[in-house]
């Protein structure tokens, strides 16, 4: 079975971009680049919502032959290029002449569930989610998140979009905690387990919450 991992970078006061969907505002350095590399090595699928999916598909199909980009850019680059992947919108119409357009495949938002659930039951490596901020948190409440991998970074916004956008019925157990080499940014990771399944194992509510990330 495939896991879905979300993976994202969020400020220290768990804002997942600034105001007016300002992402740049977050420290997007070189550690960001590797471990995004590292997460696509590891999936064979990337899922996407629609607004991340137009961002990425303008920016990264060129940047592996960009002199000035790093080798971290370059691989992200080159596996996004490779890489399956699964966009859910009701607006987004496949375009022949568009980068992707022949590895891209689009899901319903109806039918969204049950399709990520044929996916997670079908065998291979990681489905990764990156950005998608709408498409995460439902993800979260619905049971389809088996982990998170949020890169923490070394700034305090004060406002902008928060990471969660609700409480979600989940219980988090702490995998992995590492700061990153030449950077101020660390990686945590956490395992998602539903509630009951929580309870049954005795594991620890972690609370991962506006309100608690704010405190």
């Amino acid at each position: 079975m495939r896991k879905v991992i979300v993976w994202n970078l969020l400020s220290l006061d768990g804002y997942y971009e600034g105001p007016g969907g300002d992402v740049m505002v977050l420290p997007l350095d070189g550690s960001f680049d590797a471990y995004s590399a590292e997460r696509l090595r590891a999936a064979d699928i990337l899922l996407l919502g629609r607004r991340t999916y137009e961002q990425f598909r303008g920016f990264w199909p060129s940047v592996v032959d960009h002199d000035e980009a790093t080798k971290a850019q370059k691989d992200v680059s080159r596996r996004m290029n490779e890489i399956k992947k699964a966009v859910v919108s009701d607006s987004l119409s496949t375009d022949a002449n568009a980068p992707w357009s022949d590895n891209t495949e689009i899901m319903r938002r109806a039918d969204a569930h049950t399709r990520i659930a044929e996916l997670k039951a079908e065998p291979g490596g990681d489905i990764v989610v990156a950005g998608s901020h709408t498409l995460w948190n439902d993800l979260l409440a619905h049971g389809l998140v088996d982990e998170l991998h949020l890169m923490i970074g070394a700034v305090v916004l004060g406002e902008g979009t928060r990471a969660f956008e609700r409480k979600p019925d989940v219980h988090l157990r702490l995998v992995d905690v590492h700061k990153l080499d030449d950077s101020e940014n660390m990686i945590t990771r956490y395992e998602v387990t539903a509630n009951d399944e929580a309870a049954q194992s005795g594991q620890v509510s972690v609370g991962v919450t506006p309100d608690s990330l704010h405190r």
